[in-house]
């Protein structure tokens, strides 16, 4: 099981209301002039947000939402420090809740 960090807000917020294309933009450059490799991924509609330890933050945070999961605490917090109004949390997965940590309840249209 690993460890995953998160930021949650409403789509509407994080994907038009933030900068948040130029923040990744901007960590995704950091990463590569690092020879990091990538460890966090844009989810619409997590499938996460359904599991019964979230169901407080669910009903706290406007639906359709959208997260950024990491496996590294630090992007979480920095993107927590840039972006305000976003809720910030942490799971482990895969577990019998979480099977799938970026699972995305959106539908392809």
């Amino acid at each position: 099981m690993a460890k995953y960090y998160f930021v949650l807000a409403s789509q509407r917020f994080l994907l038009e209301e933030e900068p948040l294309e130029e923040v990744l933009r901007e960590r995704t450059c950091d990463y590569k002039d690092k020879g990091k490799e990538i460890d966090f991924w844009l989810v619409k509609d997590p499938a996460f947000i359904e599991s019964p330890e979230f169901a407080e933050l669910k009903a706290k945070c406007p639906q359709p939402c959208a997260a950024v999961i990491s496996l590294d605490r630090d992007v979480i917090v920095w993107l927590k420090l840039r972006l305000q109004y976003v809720a910030k949390g942490e799971f482990e997965a895969p577990s019998s809740t979480i099977p799938d940590p970026l699972a995305s309840l959106a539908t392809v249209s």
